[in-house]
């Protein structure tokens, strides 16, 4: 790594095509493989039900912690290059895909830019990113100073089920 400071960057990382438990599998070796970036620990894989248009097959899921010297556009662009490496195909907002790496948090920083927006607009909503990310990081606190043992009380479990380690 070079001498630029090192940030903990958390990935939430999901498909729902084309065998999604690989996909998920693959892209978490893949995250390992990062420049200037140590893949620190992941979640179980969790399976969850789909947002967006109806129809879908449902999710895997899980969170990774990366200490990475990446800028966040740099690293915003090797998640993107790990997406197209799986045929990731934007054509509906939301729709299926075969992986989606979303940047959730990176350190502690509040960024908004045309092409990135952390913490991600929507983690706070959504019990497949929330629940893995409580599985290995517990007492974490987000850049707004809520702890995520408060958000968690406000997004139920639901329906989302861990599968595997």
């Amino acid at each position: 790594m070079s001498n630029t400071a090192i940030q903990r960057a958390w990935i939430g990382l999901g498909s729902n095509l084309d065998d999604p438990h690989t996909q998920v599998s693959t892209a978490l070796n893949e995250l390992a493989q990062l420049p200037d970036s140590s893949l620190i620990m992941h979640s179980s894989l969790y399976r969850s039900d789909p947002v967006g248009p109806p129809g879908q097959p449902d999710y895997i899921n899980a969170v990774a912690a990366l200490d990475t010297q990446l800028p966040p556009e740099a690293l915003l662009d090797a998640l993107q290059a790990i997406e197209q490496a799986h045929q990731r195909v934007r054509k509906i907002h939301w729709g299926p895909r075969t992986l989606d790496l979303d940047l959730l948090l990176y350190g502690n920083e509040t960024i908004a830019t045309p092409r990135l927006s952390v913490p991600h607009p929507f983690m706070t909503q959504r019990n497949f990113v929330l629940w893995p990310l409580a599985e290995i990081a517990p007492e974490l606190i987000l850049p707004d100073g809520h702890s995520l043992q408060a958000l968690l009380l406000q997004c139920p479990l639901g329906t989302l089920e861990k599968i595997s380690l």
